[in-house]
């Protein structure tokens, strides 16, 4: 398969301090890749820079071909690139009806803000849009529901949703199953990558269990430090001995573990 995204010798600093570094990879359409690492290990960074909530200090970000390197997060995600938050961006006082009226609405309207906010939100097409995305991600009986009332794990899939609907091809999620209990969460996994394999949609997404990634990622991408030290199938990145002693800390016990 041919890539569609493509980053080379990325790398971002603060001052002094080097948060993302000597990264150059390539990912493949539709393709599922768990990212992994400790806290400070460069994940965040690493996908705000494609996402263009940050600038890269150096190195290039192609997406279809196309440099987007540096490039406002609003122009990428018009381009095809769109990520979803470890606490889920809804509007708490409307209903999932209108949440995703006003997705679809934000993704289609034009750049000016007088422009976005003059943009009706019950359009026919934001309409038949709504309806096909409730129904894909099963919250279509919650239709009526205002957001701020929700189940946790609705509410993510809401979230979800809504990151969805401009069709983008790249869709970045942060801790999908963040605040989610142990019994929901493989079934919420379900319903997002059966979702998002109907749409196509190229997927990565950060996460800190292990169980998660070893079952929904195609792919892993293991950060420490800033930089990506195993790129491999699930089963050999998570058993990987650097990715157990500094990520999953499951190395036993008197072989330098260290718990992320």
């Amino acid at each position: 398969m041919s890539a569609i995204l493509s980053v080379r010798d990325l790398e971002k600093t603060f001052g002094s301090v080097v948060a993302a570094r000597d990264i150059s990879l390539d990912v493949p359409a539709q393709q599922t890749v768990g990212i992994i690492g400790a806290n400070g290990a460069g994940k965040t960074t690493f996908v705000n820079m494609i996402t263009g909530h940050l600038s890269p200090s150096k190195g290039s970000i192609l997406f279809e071909g196309n440099d987007i390197t540096g490039l406002p997060s609003r122009t990428i995600t018009r381009l095809g690139i769109s990520r979803s938050f470890q606490v889920a961006q809804v509007f708490p006082s409307l209903t999932v009806t209108e949440n995703m009226w006003a997705a679809a609405a934000i993704a289609r309207g034009r750049d000016s803000i007088i422009a976005r906010a003059l943009t009706p939100l019950d359009t026919p097409e934001a309409k038949t849009e709504a309806d096909a995305a409730m129904e894909l991600f099963q919250i279509t009986r919650y239709r009526d529901a205002r957001a701020v009332t929700l189940p946790q794990g609705v509410r993510k899939l809401l979230d979800i949703a809504m990151a969805v609907a401009g069709s983008p091809r790249v869709l970045l999620l942060d801790e999908p199953t963040s605040g989610i209990s142990i019994e929901e969460k493989f079934g919420l996994m379900d319903v997002v990558m059966s979702a998002l394999k109907t749409r196509r949609i190229t997927v990565l997404f950060v996460e800190h269990d292990m169980e998660i990634v070893g079952r929904f990622a195609d792919r892993v991408l293991a950060f420490y430090d800033g930089t990506v030290i195993a790129d491999e199938r699930p089963e050999t990145v998570l058993a990987n001995p650097r990715v157990q002693t500094f990520i999953s800390g499951t190395k036993p016990a008197g072989e330098g573990a260290v718990h992320a």
